[in-house]
């Protein structure tokens, strides 16, 4: 008989990239489950990562082995808990889901390794934030089935090695980079995640304007996904969004000066950009006269952190060509001072020539 796929962690609340919610609304971590796709066959972009998926998971249940362990790397908000949570349903196993912050001692792993059942799932989210303790002590796990318990201590310890059900780990990571060797060449399957293209994601807010009984014309979508910087969790935040504001201010369709008026009241404009991106430019503009400057100080010109600006504000400028990363510091393009509307000053043109 097969086995039902369930979900388990701690307290069963998590985000929509899988660590613990932290405070998130019960009604947002249900709109994510809604909009989620089931199904590999129902996941919109990523064709040559889904493709290779298809093809270990019908080798692993040709074989009936557990699936190789797998590493999801990739920005935020690309589907990498989706692809997480799709995996086990192909397989028609388990799932189980925790994250790195959360193991903060290898006594907090232990129940997920006994609790696993024969090739079910295993999901770490934010993999490379792991301890180093609790990393090594899932190495023997992921390699042998096996967990090595020390009880007692100095002459008197003794080492317990108790065997595990064979399962998978999925790991997923924002910062590969951040890795160690030993643990990233623990998974002998390993995919990156890249941005969408404007028609995967027009696609995806077509799909889920229909999950969410939403009138919305074909203009509005491509409009939504043009302001969604290539990930399916911003569109997905949009279309929410744009249904609000069409149920509250008009008569709940959503048309292409529904989406507009509704994207700017959020403060986002053509290209994406949202006001705090807008502010790190001006920020560059009105006190660094365009640059170069130090990520350091536009962090505390901002009172932002300086990782934040790193890893949530920059990649994206940068991507748009607005922003340059040189030795000297960050710098605005041409084609900033023509979004922002400014004239580019001379000083700016100098300051690239030497």
């Amino acid at each position: 008989m097969a086995r039902e796929t369930k979900i388990r962690g701690e307290d069963d609340e998590f985000d929509d990239d899988g660590a613990p919610s932290r405070g998130i609304p019960e009604d947002e971590n249900r709109f994510d489950d809604e909009l989620r796709p089931q199904r590999l066959e129902d996941i919109v972009g990523q064709a040559a990562v889904v493709e290779r998926l298809k093809i270990i998971l019908d080798a692993a249940k040709m074989r009936g082995d557990p699936l190789g362990h797998l590493l999801l790397s990739g920005p935020p908000g690309l589907g990498k808990t989706t692809i997480a949570t799709v995996v086990p349903r192909e397989l028609n196993t388990e799932i189980q889901i925790t994250s790195g912050p959360a193991l903060q001692a290898p006594k907090d792993l232990l129940p997920y390794l006994t609790n696993a059942s024969t090739r079910s799932v295993l999901f770490i989210d934010e993999i490379h934030r792991l301890p180093p303790a609790v990393e090594e002590f899932i190495y023997p796990a992921m390699e042998d089935f096996r967990v090595d318990i020390t009880l007692g201590e100095g002459m008197n310890a003794r080492t317990i090695n108790m065997k595990l059900q064979p399962f998978t780990v999925i790991g997923a990571t924002t910062r590969s980079g951040m890795l160690t060797a030993p643990l990233r060449d623990r998974f002998v399957n390993r995919e990156h995640l890249d941005f969408y293209t404007e028609d995967e994601l027009t696609e995806i807010v077509r799909r889920n304007a229909k999950k969410l009984r939403m009138t919305i014309d074909e203009v509005a979508a491509v409009e939504i996904a043009k302001r969604s910087r290539g990930t399916p969790r911003k569109a997905n935040n949009w279309l929410r969004w744009t249904r609000d504001y069409a149920d509250a201010r008009a008569d709940g369709s959503v048309t292409e000066e529904i989406a507009d008026q509704a994207l700017k009241m959020k403060g986002v404009d053509a290209l994406g950009l949202e006001e705090f991106d807008r502010k790190y430019l001006r920020v560059i503009v009105d006190v660094f006269a365009g640059g170069p400057a130090g990520i350091q100080a536009i962090a505390h010109t901002l009172n932002a952190p300086s990782d934040t600006l790193e890893d949530e504000i920059e990649p994206f400028l940068l991507r748009c060509g607005l922003l340059m990363r040189t030795p000297r510091g960050r710098m605005l393009t041409a084609t900033a001072y023509d979004h922002l509307g400014l004239d580019q000053p001379i000083e700016s043109n100098q300051k690239r020539l030497f």
